[in-house]
């Protein structure tokens, strides 16, 4: 599906009590979508680099550089996502009652810094 056509995007956290996790929904703007995109896509051109390179036989610390290097760019779009996800979804959850979201946020900061 483009990114023009659907206008809610998935969000862990995002969810009334009771429905499929599978269908919640963020409410993030197109701005942000647009943003994360454009980081994602940078990042998949980051990783055919890296493949690249190995397939060529460049010299191990080359690469390494390269994979820190796309590491680093992950850890940017996550920390932007996440940013968003506490203005906005986790904002709108805890408003609506839903304090189970703390539990979830949590969980995946954690699972972020490992």
């Amino acid at each position: 599906m483009k990114f023009e056509e659907k206008q809610t995007h998935s969000c862990s956290v995002c969810q009334s009590e009771g429905e499929n996790p599978e269908e919640r929904t963020s409410h993030h703007d197109d701005k942000t979508i647009k943003e994360l995109i454009t980081r994602m896509n940078r990042i998949e051109g980051q990783i055919r680099g890296i493949k690249g390179m190995i397939e060529r036989h460049v010299y191990c610390d080359d690469v390494l550089n390269q994979i820190a290097s796309a590491q680093s760019a992950l850890d940017g779009a996550s920390k932007l996502l996440l940013e968003r996800h506490m203005r906005s979804c986790v904002k709108e959850q805890l408003q609506a009652g839903n304090e189970k979201v703390v539990d979830e946020v949590l969980k995946t900061i954690f699972r972020m810094i490992r």
